[in-house]
C-alpha cells in the first residue's frame, strides 16, 4: 500500500525539535469546540524559527482537516487593497469576489496565517480596527513577525481578551541537543556548540550545515556575539569547492536566484546542480520567481565577501549588471518591471538608496494605462493632496494627446473593480504647441529652461512627470512610490531619442540625496508654485549622461560605497551635446582625417553619445579614435550593398577610406566628370551623416 500523506506528515513532525508548547497550544485551539482566542500573535528576532513554527501550524491544520490560508507579507504591499487582493488570490476567487463575504459564508473553521508580519506593519491599525472585526468568529488568525504587538493591541480591552501573545526565544539546551543528534553532530561536540550558539535556531542550523560539508566543527565561545557571521564565514570557507562558494555569494548578492542567472553569473553551461544544492540549504527560502537566503544570512555573506574579496564582489556585481541589462532589453511589461526591481536591488547597501526605496510590498499592485473611467479618481486624489488648482491643471492635461498616465491598481475593498493605489502622469514637452506653454507654470518654466540651456534637436524628446503620487502616501517613501520610480526609470531607459526629463517633488530637500545619487540635477530655476504650494524640480540631460553610461555610473557609485573610505567614482567629462549642424561638421572633419588617427584626437565626435556609448565610459582616447574610425568605415561599407547608393560608396571609398592623392584623381579613378563626382560625394557624406545622427539621438530600445 502506498504511503499516505498523513503518514509523511507525522514523520516530518516527529523530526521537528522544540516548540512543543507552542504547537500544543495551537492544536488545542484548533480542535476546541469554541476558539479560546481569535488572534495568536507570535513574535521573535530574525532566525529564531518563526517560519518553521508556522509550517508546523500548517501541519497541525492538515492533520486536523482544518483549512489554512497562508499569506507571506513579503509579497504584499502595505495597503488594504493589496492585502485583500492577496487574500483573494490565495482563496482563488474571481476579481469581483469580496474575500470577507466568502469567508463569512463558510461554515467550517479556518486558520488565517500571516507570516513576516513586520513587512506590513503599516496596516496594523487597519487590521486591528477594520479588517479583523469583519471576520467570522470561526477563523483563527495567526500573525508572525519580528516585533511585539504595538500599543494599540494592548490598549484595546476587547483585543486583550481575544488575543494570545507568544514570544519565541532560543531553543532550550535539551531541545538543542536533540536537534544536534538529529543532524548527526558528534555528542562530544554538543556542549561546545551550545556554548557558542546558545540555542539560536539559525545558528544551530548553520553549525549543522558546516558539519555536513566539513565533517568537523571548531567553535569558540568568545566569538558568540557574532555567531551567525562567524558561522557563515566558515560555511563559505568549507563549501564543497570554489564553485559552490561562488554560488552562495551570488545568491546573497542578487534579489532572487534562478538556474539561468546562476549559470550566467558563474559562467557555467548548466546551473541545475548548484541551484539544487542551494535550494537544499536550511537558510534558503523559495518564492515563485526564485530562491533567496534568510535576511541575516544575506547580510552576513555580502559583508564578508566585500571585506574579504572586494575584487570578487565587484566582478559578481558587474556580471549581475550585465545579466539584468540584457534582460531589460529582452523583456516587456510586468517581467521587465521585475527585472528592473532586481537591478535596483544591487544598490540596496547604499544608505541613500535604502532610505528612499522599499523592496517589498509591490506584489499586490500592477501597472496599467489609465482609462477615462479612472480620471475622476485621479483628479480627486490630486485635489486631496495638492489642491483644486492642481486638479484643474491635471484635468486639462488628461484631455490632451501629449499626456500618458500610468496607474497602479490593487484590489477593491468592496470587491468591485480594482482600485487605484497610485499613478504617474507623463507629458511630452516636445509635442506641445507654443501657445500651450503658458497653461501650466511648471511646464512653462521647464520649456523655457530647455530653450535656454538644453534646446532639443530634431528627433529628440523631453518628458515632464507632472503628477505622481501614492493614493494614501502621496510623495512619501512607500511601495507605490518605489513602483512609480521603477516605471520612471524603465521609461528613461527604453525611450528612443529621449533628451531631457523633469521630475517635481513636494519635498525636494528630502529627495535631494537620492536624486543626486541618481545623477538628477536640482533645478531651482524650474521650481514652481500652485495654490501657494512650492514644488522643487529635478532634471536630467540624457544626451550628456545617456542610459548605458548612467547605469555604469550608478554601478561605480555602488562599488565605491563599500570601500573603507567613501570615494566618488572617476567620471570623464560630460558628453558633448551638439546641434545637427555641428554634428554634421564634425562628421565631415572626421572623414577628412580618417587616415590620420592623431588628427582625430580633437574631433568633437569623441565626446559624443555615438562614440562614448559604443566603447563604454572611461576608455582611452586611442580606443575612442579606433571606435570612431570603425563606425565611419562600417557606415560607408553599408552603402555598397544598396544599388542606388553604391556609387556613393565608391566615391567615399576613393576619397576617404583609400584616398587618391587629390579629388580630381579620385574622379579620374571613378571615370566620372568632376562635377558628377562632387555630387556623388556630397550625397554620400549626407547619407553617412544622417545614419550616424540617427544613432546619436537614438536611445536604449525596449
Amino acid at each position: 500500500m502506498a504511503t499516505r500523506i498523513a503518514d509523511r506528515l507525522r514523520s516530518a513532525r516527529s523530526k521537528l525539535v522544540g516548540r512543543q508548547t507552542e504547537i500544543a497550544l495551537f492544536r488545542a485551539a484548533v480542535v476546541a469546540e469554541e476558539l479560546p482566542f481569535l488572534l495568536l500573535y507570535v513574535f521573535g528576532p530574525g532566525g529564531v524559527g518563526k517560519t518553521t513554527l508556522m509550517n508546523a501550524y500548517v501541519a497541525v491544520c492538515a492533520e486536523t482537516d482544518t483549512p489554512v490560508i497562508w499569506l507571506d507579507a513579503r509579497n504584499i504591499e502595505a495597503t488594504p487593497d493589496s492585502f485583500l487582493n492577496a487574500l483573494r488570490l490565495t482563496l482563488q476567487l474571481a476579481p469581483t469576489d469580496n474575500p470577507i463575504d466568502v469567508l463569512s459564508a463558510l461554515p467550517e473553521r479556518r486558520v488565517l496565517l500571516v507570516d513576516t508580519y513586520e513587512a506590513v506593519e503599516a496596516l496594523d491599525g487597519w487590521l486591528r480596527d477594520q479588517f479583523l472585526p469583519t471576520l467570522p468568529e470561526n477563523i483563527l488568525v495567526v500573525l508572525s513577525g519580528r516585533r511585539p504587538p504595538s500599543a494599540g493591541w494592548h490598549m484595546d480591552i476587547g483585543w486583550q481578551t481575544l488575543m494570545l501573545t507568544v514570544s519565541l526565544r532560543n531553543l532550550s539546551p535539551d531541545d538543542s541537543r536533540t536537534y544536534l543528534q538529529q543532524r548527526s553532530i558528534p555528542e562530544g561536540q554538543h556542549q561546545a556548540v551550545l556554548d557558542f550558539t546558545h540555542g539560536h535556531p539559525l545558528a544551530l542550523s548553520l553549525t549543522a550545515e558546516l558539519f555536513a560539508q566539513n565533517g568537523s566543527i571548531s567553535v569558540e565561545p568568545e566569538a558568540a556575539p557574532n555567531l551567525v557571521h562567524i558561522l557563515l564565514e566558515r560555511l563559505v570557507e568549507q563549501a564543497p569547492d570554489a564553485v559552490h562558494r561562488a554560488a552562495l555569494e551570488t545568491c546573497a548578492l542578487v534579489h532572487l536566484t534562478t538556474e539561468g542567472l546562476l549559470a550566467e553569473l558563474l559562467e557555467l553551461p548548466d546551473g541545475h546542480a548548484l541551484f539544487s544544492w542551494l535550494r537544499g540549504l536550511s537558510f534558503i527560502e523559495s518564492e515563485p520567481h526564485g530562491i533567496f537566503p534568510h535576511d541575516i544570512v544575506r547580510e552576513a555573506l555580502i559583508a564578508d565577501l566585500r571585506w574579504r574579496n572586494p575584487t570578487r564582489y565587484a566582478d559578481l556585481h558587474r556580471r549581475a549588471r550585465a545579466y539584468y541589462g540584457r534582460r531589460l532589453q529582452e523583456t516587456q511589461g510586468l517581467e521587465q518591471q521585475r527585472v528592473l526591481f532586481d537591478y535596483i536591488f544591487l544598490h540596496r547597501d547604499n544608505p541613500v538608496v535604502r532610505s528612499s526605496f522599499q523592496w517589498q510590498g509591490t506584489a499586490g499592485a500592477w501597472t496599467d494605462t489609465a482609462q477615462p473611467a479612472d480620471h475622476p479618481e485621479i483628479l480627486a486624489l490630486i485635489e486631496q493632496h495638492e489642491g483644486a488648482k492642481s486638479a484643474q491643471l491635471a484635468a486639462h492635461w488628461l484631455a490632451h494627446p501629449a499626456q500618458k498616465t500610468l496607474v497602479f491598481r490593487g484590489a477593491s475593498l468592496s470587491g468591485g473593480a480594482p482600485a487605484l493605489a497610485g499613478f504617474v502622469m507623463l507629458i511630452a514637452l516636445h509635442a506641445l504647441r507654443p501657445e500651450e506653454r503658458v497653461h501650466d507654470p511648471a511646464l512653462e518654466l521647464a520649456l523655457g529652461y530647455l530653450d535656454k540651456n538644453a534646446p532639443l534637436r530634431p528627433g529628440e524628446s523631453a518628458v515632464y512627470f507632472r503628477f505622481w503620487m501614492g493614493s494614501d502616501t502621496y510623495h512619501d517613501v512607500s511601495p507605490i512610490q518605489s513602483l512609480i520610480i521603477v516605471n520612471v526609470i524603465r521609461h528613461d531607459l527604453t525611450s528612443p531619442g529621449l533628451a531631457y526629463t523633469f521630475f517635481p517633488c513636494s519635498n525636494p530637500d528630502f529627495w535631494l540625496p537620492a536624486f543626486s545619487y541618481a545623477e538628477k540635477r536640482r533645478l531651482p530655476e524650474v521650481d514652481f508654485d500652485v495654490d501657494g504650494k512650492r514644488y522643487g524640480v529635478f532634471g536630467h540631460d540624457w544626451r550628456s549622461l545617456p542610459p548605458l553610461a548612467w547605469l555604469t555610473t550608478l554601478a561605480e557609485k555602488e562599488l565605491a560605497s563599500g570601500a573603507p573610505t567613501e570615494v566618488s567614482p572617476v567620471r570623464e567629462a560630460p558628453l558633448l551635446v551638439m546641434s545637427e549642424e555641428d554634428f554634421g561638421a564634425a562628421v565631415r572633419d572626421a572623414l577628412r582625417c580618417y587616415t590620420d588617427p592623431p588628427a582625430l584626437s580633437s574631433n568633437p565626435l569623441l565626446r559624443s553619445r555615438l562614440v562614448v556609448e559604443g566603447v563604454g565610459a572611461g576608455e582611452s582616447i586611442q580606443t575612442k579614435i579606433a571606435a570612431l574610425r570603425t563606425m565611419l568605415k562600417e557606415t560607408i561599407d553599408a552603402l555598397e550593398t544598396l544599388p542606388r547608393q553604391a556609387r556613393c560608396y565608391r566615391t567615399l571609398y576613393h576619397t576617404y577610406l583609400r584616398p587618391a592623392p587629390t579629388q580630381e584623381q579620385a574622379a579620374f579613378l571613378l571615370d566620372l566628370p568632376f562635377s558628377t563626382y562632387r555630387r556623388h560625394l556630397t550625397e554620400g557624406i549626407a547619407l553617412v551623416t544622417h545614419r550616424l545622427w540617427q544613432r546619436e539621438i537614438g536611445g536604449m530600445q525596449a
